[in-house]
């Protein structure tokens, strides 16, 4: 069932949806973690990239109790978004051989990631609150509380070191 399929006709289907979205996009993201801590050089990258793989476990779980305060399994439904998102940010590394470089690279690579998690929260929180699931947005705003905080922190770290580091 894609986005705009014509297999969406409620708001209930499209909330569903959305939601097998971004379950699937913290799945792909878990498994890319690992590669980029290993591939970061700046320590303060490795340990913020550690952390946030422990997040996204806990946003996994997260999403899955969402699924089941709905009355649905949790399921996965393939994101050509992240997917794209992750390529993207594993040909960039690939082509890149200077670690401070690659350090910036993988943080805008990140923030990537990042954002596109904070478009899809705000979404399901919203949509959340107007299928009366307050409690649904109440879990979903801690997830997207986090993400804020990392994509404010990839910030911080780039342009106080990794940028410079790398010019």
């Amino acid at each position: 069932m894609a986005l705009f399929s014509k297999d969406i006709r409620s708001m209930d289907q499209l909330y569903l949806h959305m939601l097998q979205d971004i379950y699937y996009a913290e799945q792909q993201i878990e498994k890319a973690l690992p590669k980029m801590i290993e591939k970061a050089g700046d320590q303060s990258l490795r340990d913020g990239f550690t952390a946030h793989l422990g997040e996204t476990r806990e946003h996994i779980s997260r999403l899955e109790r969402v699924f089941g305060l709905i009355g649905h399994p949790p399921k996965g439904t393939d994101c050509p978004a992240i997917d794209g998102i992750l390529k993207e940010a594993n040909e960039i590394a690939g082509d890149i051989e200077g670690q401070e470089v690659l350090d910036a690279a993988l943080a805008a690579a990140a923030q990537a990631v990042e954002h596109y998690e904070i478009t899809r929260y705000g979404t399901l929180i919203a949509w959340s609150k107007e299928l009366d699931h307050g409690e649904c947005a109440e879990i979903l705003e801690l997830t997207l509380a986090e993400e804020h905080g990392a994509d404010d922190w990839l910030t911080a770290l780039a342009q106080e070191r990794l940028n410079a580091a790398a010019a």
